[in-house]
């Protein structure tokens, strides 16, 4: 059992948030590691003399944070999915999908974690206004849609859409689960369609319900969400990919210039 205080009964905060708080400084300073096992129930209970459902307030007070998930009959764990450094000037570099790796393929290697893509998706769709708008098209031209959902070393951290016109995409690999070496990108750029430049657009919010059950997260963790246009050198926009990623998993790094 870690050293930890007592609850003290005549602190205003209620003995479960104590306890959480307690939890919550031992798992940011790293005293407890990443996908370190905790206590059980039973164990906490004896340790600070609370009740069960006190013991539960205080879990679930965690897990709400993202701090901490349950397994099945193996008890409660720290989260343990690795930082993501996002460097936006390097991810998309040509040299990666030369070299056959799409961009989350390319900061697993630099950041050392084992990467992953599950819940691929393929359908044909229209438009709609937004995406129509991005694309440059009618809102009621058909794209293609695919969605997939990422994972670092096993743990969900991010959901993807991406959609792509149905006059560049309709029966090429980017209608098939695996597009091949390099990704969508690469793909475009064998039809003719060399990447120029991408726009983005970062913003953050609480994720709905089905976003938290998607990427196993508390119903208190934020979400960054990055909507990106690719556009080929006739400044012709050839893609939107709408992501949802788990904040506490990734770090965004920009880099430009001053002038």
């Amino acid at each position: 059992m870690l050293r930890f205080g007592s609850v003290d009964r005549s602190d205003p905060r209620a003995p479960y948030r104590q306890i959480a708080d307690q939890f919550r400084a031992a798992i940011t300073t790293g005293e407890i590691a990443p996908g370190e096992r905790l206590p059980s129930e039973t164990e906490l209970i004896a340790y600070f003399g609370v009740a069960r459902m006190t013991v539960r307030q205080a879990l679930q007070e965690l897990k709400a944070e993202g701090l901490v998930h349950a397994q099945q009959g193996r008890g409660v764990f720290t989260r343990s999915a690795p930082p993501i450094r996002r460097l936006a000037s390097d991810r998309f570099a040509r040299k990666h999908r030369a070299d056959g790796k799409a961009a989350f393929s390319a900061e697993a290697e630099k950041v050392g974690f084992a990467p992953g893509v599950d819940r691929i998706r393929i359908t044909r769709a229209v438009a709609g206004r937004d995406v129509a708008e991005r694309l440059r098209v009618e809102p009621a031209a058909e794209v293609v849609v695919r969605t997939r959902r990422y994972l670092a070393d096993g743990v969900p951290v991010e959901l993807a859409t991406s959609y792509v016109p149905s006059s560049l995409a309709a029966g090429t690999r980017i209608e098939e689960p695996d597009t091949g070496p390099g990704g969508i990108y690469a793909r475009l750029e064998e039809m003719g369609h060399t990447l120029a430049r991408f726009t983005e657009e970062v913003g953050a919010r609480m994720p709905t319900p089905d976003e938290r059950a998607q990427l196993e997260i508390g119903d208190r963790e934020p979400v960054i969400t990055v909507v990106r246009t690719a556009f080929d050198t006739d400044d012709v926009a050839v893609e939107v990919c709408d992501t949802v990623k788990v904040a506490r998993a990734y770090l965004l790094e920009y880099d430009f210039p001053a002038r």
